[in-house]
């Protein structure tokens, strides 16, 4: 809570990196209305591929890890857990799937902490839902197999209250609107990280919790594209801005900037990925539509659609029913039956 005690935000300064960056996200929160509009099938594409790699990613950064294939199920709900990694990924799956249904109506407070992390591990012996009762340390493990302190949160006694005054200070600046919403929600979750309330699964929370907050600031990327994958790509860079933001924390002179820096330039890389990949798949729709078209265009004045299977052979049947549709729409081919063996007439209603 050190980062939201009277006068720490408004007296940090702010580089020009971060005001670059705060200003690209607003440009990209608004593109990303228009896309939602525009391309809602390539954004469900995007959105269940996201799904799965941010529960994958959020996971594998803390050491849990299980195969691909078996991820993809455990998301789709098509098979159950087997053993303890399994049970956490389906809690992840849970909490992640309350998060993206829910989080207009979520209010974050110390209730809601509690309840998502007992939903993190429901499955594994219902260990979530509580603080932590011992002392923690943030440790490095380091190539010899041995460790050191890297930081020391707040003392377990101490946590209930910790936690009850960020939720606190933390809620009356978001309600306030004087600070940039980014700055508050990285801010949100140095200080959530330098609590460690948890004994196990902090980091997994910091996760969700900051993925609800940008939701209610607007910014949906992380539906679309796996904050949590950018961030094990980065993984050792997350870990030492972490580490250097967290210096002098306790005495409410730790410095902000290196890991708002780096949380920032998280969410600029999503959003230049789903742009990047928007317009791939519209660009492979469009590509899909013309070869559709190219073919019609080629066959005799009747035909079925096996006709144009059987020229374009990488385009789904669905694609195909999409063109047909929207050229009978315009009144240049009509159909005689209906579904698969319908035979199609060039020049609409025209005899």
């Amino acid at each position: 809570m050190r980062s939201f005690e009277p006068g720490y935000l408004d007296r940090m300064p702010i580089s020009q990196s971060v005001l670059r960056n705060v200003r690209f996200l607003g440009e990209c929160r608004g593109r990303e209305g228009l896309y939602t509009q525009q391309f809602p099938q390539v954004l469900d594409t995007l959105r269940q591929v996201a799904i799965i790699q941010s529960t994958e990613s959020s996971n594998r950064i803390e050491g849990i890890t299980a195969p691909l294939r078996r991820i993809e199920a455990l998301v789709k709900e098509k098979t159950t857990p087997r053993n303890r990694s399994e049970q956490e990924i389906v809690g992840y799956r849970d909490a992640l799937s309350r998060i993206h249904a829910d989080h207009a109506a979520l209010n974050l407070d110390t209730g809601l902490v509690l309840g998502l992390h007992a939903t993190l591990f429901q499955y594994a012996g219902g260990t979530g839902g509580h603080w932590k009762d011992k002392d923690n340390v943030v440790a490095a493990l380091h190539p010899d197999g041995s460790r050191s302190v890297r930081f020391r949160p707040v003392a377990a006694a101490q946590t209930p209250a910790a936690m009850a005054r960020l939720q606190e200070l933390f809620r009356h600046e978001w309600q306030e609107g004087r600070i940039e919403p980014l700055v508050l929600i990285g801010a949100y979750a140095l200080d959530f990280l330098c609590v460690h309330p948890f004994s196990d699964g902090n980091g997994r929370m910091a996760r969700l919790l900051t993925l609800l907050l940008l939701y209610q600031a607007g910014f949906e990327v992380g539906r679309y594209v796996s904050l949590e994958k950018i961030i094990e790509r980065s993984k050792e860079s997350y870990y030492e801005t972490l580490h250097t933001s967290s210096q002098g924390w306790h005495e409410g002179q730790h410095s902000l900037m290196p890991w708002l820096d780096y949380f920032l330039g998280v969410l600029n890389a999503a959003y230049k990925e789903f742009e990047d990949r928007v317009g791939d798949l519209t660009a492979a729709r469009g590509a899909k539509t013309q070869l559709v078209l190219d073919a019609i265009n080629r066959l005799p004045s009747r035909f079925r659609m096996v006709d144009i299977e059987r020229l374009c052979p990488n385009v789904t049947r669905d694609m195909i029913r999409v063109v047909l549709r929207k050229l009978k729409l315009e009144g240049k081919v009509r159909s005689e039956g209906a579904g698969v063996a319908a035979v199609w007439l060039k020049g609409g209603n025209n005899p």
